[in-house]
């Protein structure tokens, strides 16, 4: 009987996750990228590796997630910089300090550390923050990655075939390449994050820019990573322009600053006023900044879903076709759990992330799409 063949449309994270997976479960992977492996939104990220719960769902996806990177981490190599640094929301004042506590309990109850930190705590933590902050909730099994590095590894592990094609459309039981060659399988898994909004129009899928900096050399030292607690509250909350602090430390003694959030801006320019309030908001909080040299900024697009949760499971009309897309900022942290998600509804496995909708089914009736 010979094997399950599966075709991959994308080799970013998620796609080279998914192809990882699918290999371990027998099937013959065919990855389909154009371009450098990794180098599309999986080079345009931070490479946070962190727990986040704005849903159940998405606390769970991401805690088991994190299990799956710390089960990784001893294989990968050393170029993957793999780090556990752990993150500090840090509050402003007391009303998101408030806010701390039923986010540590939602992290103890996911099986993630996590312990809240006075405001003479966080100044003793990380002295390079401005003096006034109220404190923050310190989650110490996060970690930070190269990614495009974790993607080659994977899938070189994964001993898939890999075609430096386009995928242009879908057919009935395949791929039609940008040559014109029809490649058949048995599944398809559409892995290309905002890509997948061209083969798939029919999808609820959105576009989302977002801009990173990263400092020379001797930039102020941090030992965590640094997000404000207000992250999604207050600064990422609404469809508009907004900023937002975040920054990471890297073991060249460099930051690596974000993050910013633009919808329905598909080119790659550098939006210099945007990118001077993100600095500027960085500063506000990390002041010894504003006398650092930036060494390169560059943007990537993200793939975001109304309920910013990934569309993980089969297409509700393409028999054999599967999505894992629609990540958004959490393509790193969550591309293995999607894997284990994706294999699990292949192969019959069990895992507790089949307990929450991540199907494109929930969002209704999505329209029929056409093949060609």
């Amino acid at each position: 009987m010979s094997a399950l063949h599966a075709i991959v449309i994308g080799g970013g994270m998620v796609g080279a996750a998914c192809a990882d997976t699918l290999a371990r479960g027998g099937a013959r992977v065919t990855v389909l990228e154009p371009g450098p492996v990794g180098g599309g939104a999986t080079a345009a990220s931070m490479g946070h590796l962190v727990v986040m719960d704005d849903s159940p769902a998405q606390l769970a996806l991401t805690a088991r997630s994190l299990e799956l990177w710390e089960a990784l981490a001893p294989a990968l190599p050393p170029q993957a910089d793999y780090h556990t640094c752990g993150t500090l929301w840090v509050a402003s004042d007391d009303e998101e300090l408030a806010a701390v506590e039923p986010k540590r309990q939602a992290y103890l109850a996911a099986g993630r550390r996590a312990t809240l930190l006075t405001a003479a705590e966080l100044s003793r933590t990380e002295p390079q923050l401005r003096p006034g902050l109220a404190g923050a909730l310190r989650v110490p099994g996060d970690s930070v990655v190269y990614a495009p590095v974790v993607a080659r590894f994977l899938l070189e592990r994964a001993g898939a075939t890999l075609r430096r094609e386009a995928a242009m459309a879908l057919t009935d039981g395949g791929v039609r390449l940008a040559g014109g060659v029809v490649l058949r399988a048995d599944v398809v898994v559409v892995a290309n994050g905002i890509g997948a909004a061209e083969l798939l129009p029919e999808l609820p899928l959105r576009q989302r820019k977002g801009h990173l900096l990263i400092t020379e050399r001797g930039a102020p030292a941090v030992n965590h990573q640094l997000v404000e607690l207000g992250y999604l509250k207050s600064a990422h909350g609404g469809d508009g322009d907004s900023v937002a602090f975040n920054v990471q430390p890297r073991p060249t003694g460099q930051l690596l600053i974000g993050s910013s959030r633009q919808f329905e801006r598909p080119d790659r320019d550098i939006d210099w006023p945007l990118l001077r309030r993100m600095l500027r908001r960085a500063a506000d909080f990390l002041p010894a900044l504003a006398r650092t040299s930036a060494l390169r900024v560059w943007t990537g697009q993200r793939c975001a879903t109304p309920d910013h949760l990934p569309l993980i499971g089969p297409h509700p009309h393409l028999d054999g076709v599967f999505l894992a897309t629609g990540h958004e900022g959490l393509g790193i942290t969550t591309a293995l759990g999607t894997a284990e998600a994706l294999g699990a509804q292949l192969f019959g496995e069990p895992s507790a992330l089949l307990a929450h909708d991540f199907t494109p089914a929930r969002f209704g009736r999505v329209p029929e799409a056409i093949h060609a």
